[in-house]
């Protein structure tokens, strides 16, 4: 999440009651995860297992629960709980407000867009040109979407991230972490009936322009997808991962976290993706491999009661 304008770590350690230990006349520009940090971000970490790569990180502001060495041109926020501490910032600087309109006072609608009775359009949303939005879609609230889009009717575009912070040493396990992202939908995409856009945790979920997407399909927090792709019905793509221009997706494909699809490759239908997938090759089966190189294999297990039978009448 860009704040409006860069805000001073001091106001930032007086808000989470935090020590600060560096440079604290020095702005924070934003708040993010640790896989999309930049430089005048903050981020926090309350786990040893990730204290190095988070202090090495392009983050400059480290909201930490213990005082270690650090960088020289950044700074630490030593605070007992760094997760609430991000929630309280998170909290601040984008609060949930309830609307109670289906179009919020702050949305804006471009030039010649066509919205149907009973879409919900939440605060601070913005509707480029020449759009149709269908019956029963939502778009809640900061979301961004650009010219020509289609949206077809009960489709929710972003929703909070499925992003929960696990303690064991508590009574309630998965806390939910607040979702202060936006989706941003670009030029001249299409989106089927009844599919799903999460929000990101504190960054944007991508879907870049010209792509196409069937009906009933689940995009992940904080996923960017490229230019020019196609997704047929039902395929479910989990959190930050990244698909690249002109990919393929047949129906009911499921991609996991944290992966790369590469471009112009292709998925056929009811595959498994849980590694990253090189570009310009075709991809089947679970997991996903060379569609060539799987279907002989399917070819050979076809087989195997006829060699087995071969191998039994050998031996007699």
């Amino acid at each position: 999440m860009r704040f409006e304008q860069p805000v001073a770590l001091h106001f930032i350690s007086q808000l989470i009651d935090a020590e600060v230990i560096g440079d604290s006349n020095a702005f924070a520009t934003g708040i993010n995860e640790l896989h999309k940090v930049e430089k005048g971000d903050l981020v926090f970490v309350d786990h040893p297992k990730y204290y190095e790569h988070c202090i090495h990180s392009a983050a400059s502001f480290i909201i930490i629960n213990k005082k270690t060495d650090f960088p020289e041109g950044k700074a630490l926020l030593i605070v007992d709980d760094p997760f609430e501490a991000y929630q309280t910032i998170v909290n601040h600087f984008r609060p949930f407000i309830a609307s109670n309109k289906m179009k919020s006072d702050s949305a804006i609608i471009g030039e010649d867009s066509i919205i149907f009775p009973n879409v919900y359009l939440g605060n601070h949303v913005r509707v480029g040109s020449r759009c149709v939005i269908h019956p029963n879609a939502v778009i809640m609230d900061h979301c961004v979407i650009g010219n020509d889009v289609i949206i077809q009717a009960g489709t929710v575009i972003g929703s909070d991230a499925f992003y929960y912070n696990k303690k064991t040493n508590r009574d309630i396990y998965y806390r939910k972490m607040n979702s202060c992202g936006r989706v941003v939908i670009e030029d001249a995409v299409e989106i089927g009936a009844g599919c799903t856009v999460d929000r990101g945790v504190s960054g944007d979920t991508v879907i870049g322009a010209g792509t196409k997407i069937d009906n009933m399909v689940h995009i992940g927090h904080d996923t960017v997808i490229g230019k020019n792709c196609l997704f047929a019905a039902q395929v479910a793509i989990a959190g930050a991962t990244t698909i690249e221009d002109n990919v393929i997706l047949w129906g009911q494909v499921g991609v996991s976290k944290t992966l790369t699809i590469g471009k112009d490759a292709v998925v056929y239908a009811q595959s498994g993706v849980g590694t990253s997938l090189d570009a310009g090759k075709i991809y089947f089966g679970t997991p996903a491999e060379d569609a060539s190189v799987k279907k002989r294999e399917l070819v050979w297990i076809k087989r195997i009661p006829e060699l087995w039978k071969k191998v039994m009448d050998n031996r007699s």
